[in-house]
């Protein structure tokens, strides 16, 4: 069973500079938010950069208004997904944060080092707020944040109208789909690679994370075509309900716990279809060691970074002492353009890099199912 939440119409929001006058912003419903009352909501704006600087204003200053998370992804770290980091923490907590302090509603600045017009959704959570404290929220996108905050500061009582219906309901049935090549020496002995089968509704989910899924699946298909008949099992993995709740990846890992089975490796791709720079691995010395020694074979095609690292959500789950656990990692600087927005369509994808990136995924497994740890 997974979550099941519907954005309903597209969301409408508007800045109010005067009486007749406004002007539209680009927002869209963070995932899991609730609705605005049917006629919207029309209040004052309170701009902030971080939870303690909201925690300064206090409930005097908060209730009754909007509360602008403006926290931009600092662009001088080359890792994106770091900088992701420093920032997603409003976009997940900020509508609980604000809600305690009496505030009628979250716009949260979109995770995107691009100034554009797209809005990016992903998952937030109320935690255990009571139903009836929980407000509506809303990314806007990076231009729409930058024309908010200008305007703010030359005037902070203006008003900001926002108008969405998303709507949560119960859970629903949904499934991962496995598929995988029996070893013929080392059956017993499982090499996994996946991705994640579910996307935010805006876009296709080409690059987040339709690219994993078809890399993925092309590892069997590369094997097929070259008539290689591993000596362990391989097993590809397309897993459910990544995005907002992992509950593919943990009923996977409870599924293996429960029949004991060996998995010595694990590679999942959740980083978009970009050119592949190396691999990023959760391995003990003596593994990496092992690994490291691969790295010539990467070398002529630039994929040789190799890493010490978080590898991948859903193959977290199946995290031990023994387990191999890895994450392709691909050139990382036009991902967040994409990442939970309308623009993560198909024609995003550059086939070429789509490609790099599977050659290099069945590499690294080629060598592990050769030679093991």
């Amino acid at each position: 069973m997974v979550p099941k939440w519907v954005r309903g119409t597209f969301e409408y929001a508007s800045i109010i500079t005067g009486p007749g006058m406004s002007i539209n912003v680009p927002v869209c419903a963070l995932g899991g938010s609730v609705a605005t009352p049917a006629v919207g909501l029309r209040a004052q704006v309170i701009e902030v950069y971080d939870f303690d600087e909201l925690e300064a204003l206090g409930e005097k200053n908060v209730r009754g208004k909007f509360v602008f998370y403006n926290r931009a992804m600092p662009a001088d770290l080359i890792n994106t997904f770091e900088a992701y980091k420093k920032t997603v923490d409003q976009r997940s907590l900020g509508a609980t944060k604000a809600a305690r302090l009496g505030a009628v509603g979250v716009i949260v600045r979109s995770l995107n080092l691009r100034m554009d017009d797209y809005p990016h959704t992903g998952n937030m959570s109320y935690g255990d707020l009571p139903n009836k404290m929980r407000i509506p929220a809303s990314a806007i996108s990076t231009n729409g944040a930058q024309l908010l905050s200008s305007m703010l500061s030359l005037n902070d009582d203006l008003y900001f109208y926002l108008k969405q219906d998303c709507k949560n309901y119960p859970d629903v049935p949904s499934h991962n789909v496995i598929g995988e090549i029996k070893g013929s020496e080392y059956p017993d002995e499982i090499i996994l690679v996946g991705g994640h089968l579910d996307s935010w509704d805006l876009g296709d989910g080409a690059h987040d994370d339709g690219a994993g899924i078809v890399q993925s699946m092309e590892v069997l298909n590369l094997f097929k075509q070259m008539d290689y008949q591993p000596k362990r099992t391989i097993r590809v993995v397309l897993y459910m309900n990544e995005e907002n709740g992992l509950r593919g990846g943990t009923t996977y890992a409870e599924n293996v716990k429960r029949k004991n089975d060996n998995h010595i490796f694990a590679l999942e791709s959740d980083a978009g279809g970009f050119s592949p720079r190396g691999f990023v691995f959760e391995a003990n010395e003596k593994q990496f060691e092992k690994i490291k020694s691969w790295k010539p074979y990467f070398n002529p095609y630039m994929i040789d970074r190799f890493t010490l690292g978080g590898s991948g959500a859903d193959i977290g789950p199946l995290r031990n002492s023994k387990t191999v656990l890895s994450g392709l990692r691909p050139d990382s600087q036009r991902y967040f353009d994409y990442h939970h927005a309308s623009n993560d369509t198909f024609e995003a994808i550059n086939k070429r890099e789509l490609e790099l990136g599977a050659a290099a995924m069945t590499s690294l497994i080629y060598l592990v199912d050769q030679y093991g740890f």
